[in-house]
C-alpha cells in the first residue's frame, strides 16, 4: 500500500449529527417549518448533496425555496458547530494516520465538501491531527463534478503520483463508496452515526474501527 485516501470529514470525526442540525437551523432562520428527525435524514444520505437535498425537499413538499441561499445559511451554520463542539476522532484514526506515515505511506483526505468545511473540522481536531502534515487536500474547489463522479480520486491519484491498485479509499456514504470505486480504488466502508443502517455493497469491506495492518489487505501492494 502507498497511500489511504479519507474520503469525507466525517471519516476523520464523526459530523453527521452537527450536518443535521445545521440543517434544521438553517430552515429555521429561512422561515421554513421543516424539522429533519434522524431517521429522515438517514435516508436521505443515501445520495450525495446537501444542496440537492434541500431542493429535493423543496420540490416534495411544494415550497418555494431558494436551496442555494439555504445550504450556504447551512454551512455558516456547521462552520460555527464545529467551532463550539467537542469533537472527538473517530476511533483509529489518529492511530492510523501515525502509523501510515511512520511506515511511509502517504494521507490524504478526498472530499467534495467547501473548503471552509474542510478547515473548520481542521481547526476543531488539530490537537490531535495536523491538516498540514496530510500529503494532499481535495475539496470541491479544484474538481468540476462532486461524488458519487468518480473525479475527486482521479485528481488526488494524479496528484499524488499513485496507482489506484496500490491505494485504499475510506468512505462513511454511498455516494462516496461509489466515487471511489469508479476511479479504480479498494474502498472501506467506514459508516457514520446516520449512514450505519445503509448497504454497502460497493465497498471491499466495512469497519467500525480502523487499522492500518486492515488497510492493507485491501490493496494490491501491501
Amino acid at each position: 500500500m502507498t497511500a489511504i485516501l479519507f474520503g469525507s470529514i466525517s471519516t476523520i470525526a464523526d459530523t453527521s449529527e452537527l450536518q443535521r442540525e445545521a440543517f434544521n437551523r438553517a430552515f429555521a432562520s429561512h422561515g421554513l417549518d421543516w424539522q429533519w428527525g434522524q431517521e429522515e435524514y438517514a435516508e436521505m444520505l443515501a445520495t450525495s448533496g446537501g444542496r440537492d437535498r434541500i431542493a429535493e425537499h423543496a420540490r416534495s413538499t411544494g415550497a418555494d425555496v431558494d436551496a442555494d441561499e439555504v445550504h450556504q445559511t447551512k454551512s455558516e451554520i456547521f462552520q460555527q458547530l464545529l467551532g463550539e463542539a467537542d469533537l472527538t476522532p473517530r476511533d483509529g484514526v489518529v492511530e492510523t494516520i501515525a502509523a501510515a506515515r511512520e511506515a511511509g505511506h502517504k494521507v490524504a483526505l478526498v472530499t467534495t465538501t467547501s473548503r471552509e468545511n474542510v478547515m473548520a473540522l481542521g481547526r476543531a481536531v488539530a490537537d490531535r491531527i495536523s491538516f498540514d502534515d496530510l500529503d494532499l487536500v481535495v475539496d470541491r474547489t479544484q474538481v468540476e463534478q462532486p461524488k458519487p463522479d468518480g473525479e475527486a480520486y482521479t485528481f488526488a491519484l494524479a496528484a499524488l503520483g499513485e496507482p489506484a491498485g496500490s491505494c485504499v479509499a475510506v468512505e462513511d456514504n454511498l455516494g462516496g463508496v461509489e466515487a471511489a470505486a469508479r476511479a479504480g480504488l479498494s474502498v472501506v466502508a467506514f459508516p457514520n452515526a446516520n449512514t450505519a443502517g445503509h448497504d454497502f455493497e460497493r465497498a471491499t469491506a466495512r469497519r467500525d474501527r480502523l487499522e492500518l495492518t486492515d488497510l492493507q489487505s485491501f490493496t494490491q501492494t501491501a
